[in-house]
């Protein structure tokens, strides 16, 4: 009888495992995504190239804007096996441009000679 039962519910409790293993990577990837879009708008603020570790199959837009700058990653994936749904995920970060050449102050807050 227990094995009966057993065999019943099984199916359930592996697509709760797999929706909840899925969960956990769309938070991984959610926070992955919230830090490469700060560390893209950071770098593209201070005019470097931005770099960075994007999760996978993301995309990554950067506008510059009346002195701001705008990082947007997307990523989509999927909760679990090929019949879950696809969820999208996104994440933006703004930072301020830095200032032109003159009147820049270097990174431990002096000025330039």
């Amino acid at each position: 009888m227990v094995t009966a039962e057993l065999a019943a519910t099984m199916p359930a409790l592996v697509l709760m495992l797999t929706v909840a293993l899925g969960a956990v990577s769309a938070v991984t990837t959610q926070l992955r995504s919230e830090h490469a879009a700060c560390m893209a708008a950071r770098a593209v603020a201070r005019g470097e190239h931005p770099a960075g570790s994007m999760p996978r199959a993301a995309q990554l837009t950067v506008v510059t804007e009346a002195g701001m700058v705008r990082a947007t990653v997307q990523a989509h994936m999927r909760l679990g096996g090929a019949a879950l749904p696809v969820i999208q995920i996104s994440a933006v970060c703004v930072a301020a441009a830095e200032a032109g050449e003159e009147g820049k102050e270097d990174r431990e807050g002096k000025a330039p000679p």
